[in-house]
């Protein structure tokens, strides 16, 4: 059995007296959160020293204004905090963190992590327009009842890994009361540790499971369902040609996506530029050249980058401005990738990725 803490206040409640005790009994320095920056409903990453500043914090927010693996990786790229810091962040923001820990792009010394059982976060969009602060209450309603609230990334509405692998703690969100209590799962003997001294009730127990299978088997209708109207669009060359033809090379996926890490993209390189003989070449070939050129050969060139790494935040989808499924193609991809190495990104640090590792009898049958 797990050792969890109740907290008899609600969830909201319950998180900020934690964050705050963490804080004021020296237990962490800082600690990394969603905070309301204005009345509007907008959200950002800030790291927070002073408890009197939790007032605005707002963890479990349902938007993801960008990756906090991504934030993570900068904060610590350049070496260990040298105090430690509670990070309240998603389990696909926690996955990515450990994705790019692997790499090398930053550390987990001194940070404390602090996940959730996630119901999901809106596009961005929905926050320019006031929808996500609107819709608040019929969001909470439908994570309380274990169900899809309505108006999610498509990734999000079709993620099954909405549990966190490697959180000090779990805060239980799906299926679960809380307007009346606050329920957090102490994973890992820090978890423990840091939390003596809290009040609360101290108890011997495990995240239910029925609830969560229940949860999963409908995201797993709903990723069916938006995996088969890929299919469709994606039929052969044709099919891709037709879907990334829209792309105008903003580059916008590459720079929100947590996985992509170059400090120069081989797309953004000298090496890539069309020279004017390139184009000379290319409008003897065809007659008629699009301008920019090479945007499906980025796309799919980043595709065979990322896809095992893939954690399906769905933070692509909100930048590209030509309205591309990019998180669903690469969910579908880095999927079917993923399952040929037996891989789950960001569950095991200690775990090899894939790519740099050599099985002498890997993919040795051959099919006729």
């Amino acid at each position: 059995m797990t050792k969890a803490l109740k907290i008899n206040k609600s969830t909201e409640q319950g998180i900020l007296e934690l964050l705050k005790f963490l804080l004021k009994k020296g237990k962490v320095k800082g600690i990394f959160t969603l905070k309301k920056i204005n009345k509007d409903g907008s959200v950002a990453y800030s790291l927070i020293t002073k408890p009197d500043e939790l007032k605005y914090a707002v963890p479990f927010y349902p938007l993801m204004p960008v990756n906090a693996g991504k934030l993570l990786s900068r904060f610590s790229l350049k070496g260990s905090s040298s105090e430690p810091v509670a990070a309240v962040v998603r389990p696909c923001e926690l996955r990515a963190f450990i994705e790019l820990v692997k790499r090398e792009q930053g550390s987990l010394e001194n940070i404390f992590f602090i996940s959730s059982t996630c119901g999901g976060v809106h596009p961005i969009d929905k926050s320019v327009d006031g929808t996500v602060e609107k819709n608040l209450s019929e969001y909470w309603d439908a994570v309380k009842k274990g169900e899809i609230p309505a108006e999610l990334r498509p990734a999000c509405r079709s993620c099954e890994e909405f549990i966190p692998y490697t959180a000090d703690m779990t805060v239980d969100l799906i299926g679960n009361n809380i307007d009346k209590q606050c329920m957090i799962f102490l994973n890992t003997k820090n978890g423990e540790e840091i939390a003596k001294g809290m009040d609360g009730e101290f108890l011997e127990k495990e995240i239910n499971k029925e609830k969560i299978d229940k949860l999963r088997g409908k995201r797993e209708a709903e990723k069916k369902k938006l995996f088969d109207e890929l299919e469709v669009k994606m039929n052969g060359m044709d099919g891709l040609i037709e879907i990334f033809g829209k792309c105008i090379s903003c580059h916008g996926c590459m720079r929100v996506c947590p996985i992509c890490y170059c400090k120069l993209c081989e797309f953004e390189s000298s090496d890539s530029e069309y020279k004017p003989s390139n184009y000379e070449s290319d409008l003897k070939k065809r007659g008629g050249l699009r301008v920019p050129p090479g945007t499906i050969y980025f796309q799919l060139g980043r595709l065979s980058h990322i896809s095992i790494s893939c954690v399906a935040c769905g933070a692509c989808d909100d930048v590209c401005p030509v309205d591309i499924p990019v998180a669903m193609i690469f969910k579908k991809v880095g999927e079917s990738v993923q399952k040929m190495f037996d891989y789950i990104p960001g569950k095991d640090v200690e775990e090899d990725i894939p790519l740099v590792t050599f099985e002498k009898e890997e993919f040795a049958e051959v099919e006729e």
